[in-house]
């Protein structure tokens, strides 16, 4: 398995047939508005183009992941793209109903799909208000026969589903966003340099971080991480590739089963407020 970050979350698997881009942002360098709202620091987003040779790497993409609707994982130009090559989407129960009226070929994300156990877990965006009002969002355990299993967590903070998930399915990788977002109020909307280094300590194997420099809400910064997973004595197990830097993994020798588990969470109200505001 090949783990490639283009550009914040925007992340190309490859493995087997598969070549799944997982949310989209394929915006220009400043063509979204600014989500640092107090504090100073506002700037357009993204910070930072697609590195070089995107265009080659998304004429191979095969279908998109949608962990949750944010413009900085799936924005206007992407659902165009996605629109214009005919490409199928996964995603889970609660957005898939509105991915389709935006006229994408919309799959739910669930066991047996594409080929593989699979799970959907559900997280928090935040705590509090704005964790309410970021909407529900869902990370997926993917584990391909004969490939590693992979949990890409979403966006999330730490919460004790998601460190039980990670206990009970054991996932070869772990994908993780790392940037610590935060707007200046209500407190971080992702894991903080703290939360990761826990979420590390329980993770059986290797964890790559994403999520970081190009986006005006997100402090943290890759030298920074290094050295505190350094000074944590988990640099071995901790990937921060550039944008573009590709990750690769072996298949696991012996793979245990695990019982997956089924999802019912409903989309509320702040739903429709954060795909308002997604404006895609």
């Amino acid at each position: 398995m090949e783990i490639q970050i283009l550009r914040n979350a925007t992340t190309l698997l490859s493995f087997g047939e598969h070549r799944l881009l997982v949310d989209p942002m394929l915006s220009e360098v400043g063509a979204q508005p600014g989500f640092k709202m107090v504090g100073g620091g506002r700037r357009r987003n993204p910070l930072v183009p697609l590195p070089p040779g995107t265009d080659a790497l998304l004429s191979s993409v095969t279908g998109v992941i949608v962990t949750h609707e944010h413009p900085d994982h799936l924005d206007v130009p992407a659902v165009r793209w996605i629109k214009e090559r005919e490409l199928p989407v996964w995603a889970n129960g609660i957005d898939a109903a509105n991915l389709k009226r935006k006229g994408l070929d919309v799959h739910e994300l669930e066991d047996g799909s594409l080929g593989m156990t699979v799970e959907t877990i559900p997280s928090r965006h935040g705590r509090g208000l704005v964790g309410w009002l970021m909407g529900p969002v869902a990370g997926y355990y993917l584990a391909p026969a004969d490939e590693p299993s992979l949990y890409v967590t979403g966006d999330s903070v730490l919460t004790d589903a998601v460190l039980a998930a990670v206990d009970r399915l054991k996932p070869d990788i772990i994908l993780a966003p790392a940037g610590a977002a935060n707007m200046g109020f209500g407190g971080d909307i992702l894991f903080s340099v703290d939360e990761l280094v826990t979420l590390i300590g329980h993770a059986p194997g290797k964890v790559v971080l994403n999520h970081l420099e190009a986006l005006d809400h997100c402090p943290t910064t890759r030298t920074g991480l290094r050295e505190r997973m350094h000074t944590e004595g988990l640099a071995d197990r901790v990937f921060v590739p550039e944008d573009g830097e590709i990750s690769s993994f072996d298949a696991p020798t012996i793979r245990e089963p695990v019982q997956t588990r089924a999802t019912a969470d409903e989309p509320g109200f702040q739903k429709w407020l954060t795909a308002k505001f997604a404006g895609t």
